[in-house]
């Protein structure tokens, strides 16, 4: 099968090595592991028009798009005026990550459930009567951010006012602000895979955002993540996940009753387990980074036929193997707030490495401003697994740092004594 994949990230490697395809790519930057699984590769900046004449030469038979930036500038809706059918929605689509302001206002619309207390504002005012209302909050932009967006009240925001001048900040660059109850509980990560009229769920996956060990520190884009071998979390039960599914494919539905426009590609549900069930946080128009490095390495069906079967809607079961898998990052030191550059060395290692923001030159692999690699050990247990994964990011050499406590059975324990403690 021939694939043109779009995207550079470590999420895109890990992609690109599942599909195990005659790939060609189009990435903003040299990402060696990619390089070495294409056949082909343009580096440029997102250009449609460049997009466009390198996929009418290699003639896909589909094209993958990795991140959401060009799924919110209309690389599918381009490609498909071009007749080259997508792995990925349309810009219309795309809103249910795009807009948390979108997202909401679907859910109210078409009475699904999981959704939390929340108000979208397009102006600054009410947004002070509404905060003290609610009492304990979180501040979400509307558009994309990188994952390092969202605020909460008493951590980030330490008043009112500070909480309204960081609204007054979002609504100069975003249409948008939207205000939620502040939920106690453990996140998961359910990425399901749709064709618009068919969902197949994959794994439960939980990311740690935070930067540093015990949770601490300013947000990230995910510092790593971990899956276990039964496929679920040690918090989660199986009706938690069946819960997410539904939840994910209501908003299949109604996205399509909304938009007359079938979603093809994944819809990934950030959610979070309370004591009063599971509620939805957010949804993302793609793969999740780290986390689908956790689910496609242990991928038993033949991934390219996926997502074939998804642009000719006639998704099948997605099955795994029972593994436990956990995702560690090295990071330049500094990150996220003042990350120092500098040389990475990445000796052999049994965990799979995953290339993310790098750059290689003649002399050898930089590290950029962003999260350099990820290190996944795979395992018949999470114990497991969590060494080989530890093992590797120790072996790294050069000016970074990693959180050790992923996948670690402390932290598993903290997660299952927290759920105990709230269900009490």
């Amino acid at each position: 099968m021939r694939v043109l994949l779009l995207g550079q990230g470590a999420r895109e490697h890990c992609i690109a090595e599942a599909l195990n395809s005659e790939l060609y790519s189009f990435m903003k930057t040299r990402n060696p592991g990619i390089m070495k699984l294409s056949k082909e590769y343009v580096i440029s900046d997102l250009d449609l028009k460049k997009l466009g004449k390198f996929a009418k030469r290699i003639n896909p038979d589909f094209a993958f798009i990795g991140p959401e930036g060009p799924l919110e500038k209309g690389a599918v809706d381009y490609l498909k005026s071009l007749e080259i059918e997508c792995f990925g929605p349309t810009k219309s689509l795309a809103r249910i990550e795009t807009s948390k302001a979108f997202m909401r206002r679907l859910m109210e619309k078409y009475g699904i459930d999981g959704a939390p207390e929340s108000k979208v504002f397009s102006s600054i005012e009410g947004v002070d009567e509404y905060m003290r209302d609610i009492n304990d909050f979180v501040v979400k932009p509307d558009g994309l951010t990188g994952g390092k967006g969202v605020k909460v009240f008493g951590e980030h925001l330490k008043s009112i006012e500070e909480a309204l001048e960081y609204s007054k900040e979002l609504l100069r660059s975003h249409d948008f602000v939207v205000i939620e109850e502040r939920l106690d509980g453990e996140e998961f990560s359910l990425q399901c895979v749709s064709d618009g009229k068919h969902l197949a769920a994959t794994i439960p996956v939980q990311d740690h955002k935070r930067a540093y060990e015990d949770d601490q520190g300013p947000n990230t884009g995910g510092m790593g993540s971990y899956s276990i071998e039964n496929h679920l979390l040690p918090f989660l039960k199986k009706k938690d996940v069946e819960k997410g599914e539904k939840i994910t494919k209501d908003i299949m539905k109604a996205l399509y009753k909304e938009t007359g426009e079938y979603y093809k590609g994944v819809l990934y549900g950030g959610f979070i387990l309370t004591k009063e069930g599971v509620k939805l946080l957010e949804y993302n128009a793609r793969f999740g980074d780290p986390e689908v490095m956790n689910i496609l390495p242990i991928l038993k069906n033949n991934f390219a036929e996926i997502c074939s079967d998804v642009v000719n809607q006639d998704l099948k079961k997605i099955e795994f193997e029972k593994k436990a898998t956990v995702c560690k990052y090295v990071v330049p030191e500094g990150y996220p707030l003042s990350p120092v550059p500098g040389k990475l060395d990445i000796p052999e290692t049994e965990a799979k490495v995953y290339y993310a923001s790098v750059d290689l030159r003649e002399d050898g692999l930089y590290m950029t401003r962003s999260r350099a690699a990820a290190f996944v050990g795979i395992a018949n247990t999470i114990d497991d697994a969590e060494k080989i994964a530890q093992n590797a990011v120790e072996k790294v050499r050069g000016n970074v740092f990693y959180r050790k406590d992923i996948g670690t059975e402390k932290l598993l324990r903290k997660r299952v004594e927290h759920m105990k403690k709230l269900r009490r």
